[in-house]
């Protein structure tokens, strides 16, 4: 079982993920920040991952440092998971409507970050949740997992449903990334023989 579990202490936050990559999408979420547990929800239900997320933050302030801080040991969690990556498919892709909001998402477990985010929110708030920190939480789980993640939001007229189409596209792709490839015979997919 591709699992793992990390633990980040900073003096903004306390922040603990446990991942299982072939998991049945249980997920169980603290983290403070509602509508991101919403939306971590999605990405174990749609990924098929057991997620746990425990937190602890400096919500007194924002919720700035706790989203980043989530992204960035889930991204940890995620690379301590898939060890060497031998026999996974690599690539994800998905494309996720929710009524009138369409979002596609594609995922390079490439050993090497990069985020290209193309997501124009209607609105700078979702309730009480900054829509910039939708970036931000992405943006560190990518330097941590050290993936490269393509998001585009396509259209959408209405925040939650581009943010929830984002979450739910990016579990779909990294569930297609994670998943083993029948044809690999447990080989890395690159010609470098490492990712």
């Amino acid at each position: 079982m591709r699992q793992a579990e990390t633990t980040r202490n900073t003096l903004e936050t306390q922040v603990t993920v446990r991942l299982n990559l072939d998991g049945t999408g249980q997920s169980r979420l603290a983290s403070g920040v509602p509508f991101l547990d919403h939306m971590l929800e999605q990405v174990a239900r749609h990924g098929m991952i057991d997620l746990e997320v425990e937190a602890c933050g400096d919500l007194h302030i924002d919720a700035h440092h706790t989203v980043e801080d989530i992204g960035i040991t889930l991204g940890q969690t995620l690379k301590q998971a898939l060890g060497g990556k031998q026999g996974i498919r690599r690539y994800g892709h998905a494309y996720v409507p929710l009524d009138e909001a369409l979002s596609r998402v594609v995922v390079d477990l490439s050993g090497r970050p990069g985020l290209a985010f193309d997501v124009g929110f209607t609105r700078a708030t979702i309730g009480a949740f900054d829509v910039d920190l939708v970036r931000e939480f992405f943006q560190g789980l990518v330097n941590h997992a050290a993936m490269t993640l393509h998001i585009d939001n396509l259209r959408g007229e209405n925040a939650h449903h581009q943010a929830e189409t984002v979450f739910k596209a990016f579990g779909r792709a990294l569930r297609m990334a994670v998943e083993a490839d029948p044809r690999a015979a447990g080989s890395v997919p690159s010609t470098k023989g490492a990712l």
